[in-house]
């Protein structure tokens, strides 16, 4: 199986076993958000993946989503994933996770001006086994 679906299947497992995102978020963690997704929400956004020196490297983006929380909600749901994602040791069939880090985090209002929206990056590398 490919390294970044791997990683995105681990990346998912963590998150949703989450307590602290749990408390925020319920079950409303999604790769694929559905038409009447409940707020907050917590979206598995872009992916880019290359090859890197003896494995590959991954860049992944998470979206969190609010409406009544405003931007402190996204602020606490952005802070939760990297609580949960930042340095954390990951189990990958059939590759290694080298390391999970943190790389930036932006909030906005959307062009809706009830919605806000939190981007949270990392940057993965896996090798093959």
């Amino acid at each position: 199986m490919s390294a970044d679906l791997e990683l995105q299947k681990a990346i998912y497992a963590r998150l949703a076993g989450d307590e602290d995102l749990a408390a925020l978020l319920a079950t409303r963690i999604y790769d694929n958000v559905p038409g009447d997704a409940g707020f907050p929400y917590l979206a598995i956004g872009e992916n880019e993946t290359r090859d890197w020196p003896g494995g590959m490297e991954h860049r992944l983006i998470f979206h969190a989503f609010s409406r009544g929380g405003g931007r402190a909600e996204v602020k606490r749901i952005m802070g939760a994933v990297n609580a949960g994602l930042h340095d954390v040791a990951l189990t990958l069939e059939g590759h290694a996770l080298v390391n999970l880090r943190f790389l930036d985090g932006t909030t906005r209002r959307e062009a809706d001006g009830i919605t806000w929206r939190g981007t949270i990056r990392f940057r993965a590398v896996t090798e093959e086994l």
